[in-house]
């Protein structure tokens, strides 16, 4: 089975339950039990205090992972706890990966050699088109971020 998370992630629960044991191993989390009626019971879990330290320490920072393909989403869905300035260079180094991935993209869609296979120059154009609106976005977002942190 998989559910959206958010307004980015499909996330598998395959992929999710052993994320929570070693979460639970690391002390990052805990698991509680609660009982909604005598036959059915639910595992809760609950960030501890060590979690809590973890997050903060990821949210602060700003490294080139922080906006990487894999991960940018998911730091995104957490922006309203990072600070304001590594939210802004988060933002600004996904800019600058993009920029990067549509000029390698506008160049293989200008250059595609006569008789190329139509549906690769066509998911070229679609992945090109994506970027571009992904780069506005990132303008917007990025211009809004420079002027809440000037007020």
């Amino acid at each position: 089975m998989i559910a959206i998370y958010g307004p980015f992630r499909a996330l598998s629960f395959s992929v999710l339950y052993p994320q929570l044991h070693r979460m639970l191993d690391a002390g990052l989390i805990e698991e509680k039990v609660s009982e909604l009626s005598p036959r059915r019971s639910r595992i809760v879990y609950a960030i501890t205090a060590q979690g809590l330290k973890r997050f903060e320490t990821i949210t602060a920072s700003s490294g080139p992972d922080s906006w990487e393909d894999e991960s940018f989403e998911v730091r995104f869905a957490f922006f309203g706890p990072t600070p304001a300035r590594n939210r802004l260079a988060i933002l600004e180094g996904r800019h600058r990966k993009l920029q990067d991935k549509a000029a390698l993209l506008r160049s293989e869609v200008e250059k595609s050699p006569e008789g190329i296979d139509k549906y690769l120059y066509e998911w070229r154009r679609h992945s090109l088109e994506s970027a571009e609106r992904e780069i506005a976005w990132l303008e917007e977002m990025i211009n809004t971020e420079r002027k809440s942190t000037r007020e």
